[in-house]
């Protein structure tokens, strides 16, 4: 089949999906679109288990998309961008110590914590796997999922504090993930140490190196934004911006997604109200807004079809239920540590920690790093323990995270009634 035609087919199913979900389920659009295309995914194995061979083209259909190609160099340039383009910029540097903090240390800590704890697990269980690899399932099960945990909280209605917290980490550490995940894959692929000065100098040229680009992207699309009033000239403009842009960073070998991000917020903040009317301000915001849900929807249904790909051996189920609440009590460690440390000259909600455990999602950039991993007798393990993550961390906790908001916003307002009665 033709590109053209698996992505008709996609779309096809992705709208009927997003239609089913909405006139019957009526569930938040990405968690219902998701869950119904695992729904179908499910259904078409069972009737494969019955002789049926149901799911026979839809392997077939799957097979042709290379799911880390599609999101990361694809999907991911024009979610970042549109999830930083409505992010107000002056509430996340009232965080940036707390984000700065959870996106750098937060990751790395994650990394070797979860890494090795994963490691003992399998042992527990005679699967037998380098050290080096359990770091790279460390590596890219850490960092939360921006599109996942933006799409989640937009109707939690949590603290604008606590939501500017949790989508400002979820916007960066993804990209510092991103650079861990290249340097432990770049060691296990060559088999020999890498000295702590290439480890330095790559973060530098990643991570650092990404943010000057994005504002460098930024302030052109701004001056070029600022000389012209006709809405179909700007929403170029920053379509090139997204699409040159993005491209572009992996030729200089900077970070793509912490550019975007930055080129996003620096647009969204800047560019917005200092270079466009009132009209085309309205026409670049609804642009955008219909691309992210469109995406969304599209990214999610596939998410839920993968499963129609992935191979689980019955040993590894157990697996994948003992690492779902090791990954989320080694995130809660993780943002526990740097948040107390930072509680000493901030002033942090009760529950924060709690929240930001429970609202960090995991979601498709965890998978496509996993698909990421050369083929060897490891990999399988690696994508189908992220899988299931995954799949819980989207189902259940994102479900479930307006409940944590709304207990959070009673303790804040327990604590504050108690200091008044003071």
């Amino acid at each position: 089949m033709s590109v053209f035609g698996v992505f008709a087919v996609l779309m096809t199913a992705t709208a009927v999906l997003a239609w089913f979900n909405e006139r019957f389920l009526r569930l938040p659009s990405t968690i219902g679109v998701m869950a119904a295309a695992l729904f179908v995914s499910l259904m078409l194995i069972v009737a494969a288990q019955l002789g049926l061979g149901a799911e026979r083209w839809a392997e077939e259909l799957l097979g042709q998309i290379d799911f880390n190609a599609v999101l990361m160099q694809g999907m991911l340039s024009f979610l970042l961008f549109a999830g930083a383009l409505h992010v107000d910029l002056n509430r996340l540097l009232e965080r940036k110590w707390s984000i700065l903090s959870l996106a750098t240390i937060g990751v790395v800590l994650s990394t070797f914590l979860m890494g090795g704890l994963f490691y003992l697990l399998l042992r527990l269980f005679d699967i037998q796997i380098p050290f080096i690899y359990a770091l790279l399932f460390g590596a890219l099960i850490s960092p939360t999922d921006p599109i996942a945990v933006m799409g989640v909280l937009r109707g939690a209605k949590a603290p604008k504090r606590l939501e500017t917290m949790i989508i400002g980490e979820s916007l960066f550490n993804d990209g510092v993930g991103v650079v861990v995940f290249s340097v432990i894959l770049g060691i296990a692929a060559a088999g020999h140490d890498v000295s702590a000065l290439e480890v330095g100098k790559l973060f530098l040229e990643e991570a650092v190196g990404g943010v000057f680009y994005g504002l460098a992207l930024g302030y052109v699309a701004y001056r070029m934004l600022r000389s012209v009033d006709q809405h179909t000239v700007e929403i170029l403009i920053t379509l090139a911006l997204v699409m040159g842009g993005y491209y572009l960073a992996g030729v200089l070998h900077t970070s793509g997604p912490i550019a975007m991000v930055v080129a996003g917020l620096f647009i969204g903040n800047h560019g917005r109200v200092f270079g466009m009317s009132e009209g085309s301000r309205q026409y670049l915001d609804n642009f955008w807004e219909l691309t992210d849900e469109i995406l969304n929807a599209l990214l999610f249904a596939i998410i839920g079809f993968e499963i129609l790909v992935l191979d689980p051996e019955p040993r590894l189920l157990p697996i994948v239920a003992l690492t779902v609440p090791l990954a989320l009590a080694v995130r809660f460690v993780c943002v526990g540590a740097p948040i107390s440390l930072l509680a000493r000259v901030r002033d942090y909600p009760p529950g924060t920690v709690a929240l930001m455990t429970w609202g960090g999602l995991r979601g498709g950039i965890s998978i496509a790093l996993a698909l990421a991993i050369p083929a060897s007798p490891y990999r399988d393990v690696i994508v189908v323990v992220t899988y299931g993550i995954v799949v819980f961390s989207i189902l259940v906790q994102g479900l479930t995270v307006g409940r944590a908001v709304r207990w959070v916003i009673a303790r804040i307002e327990s604590r504050d009634a108690s200091r008044s009665a003071v």
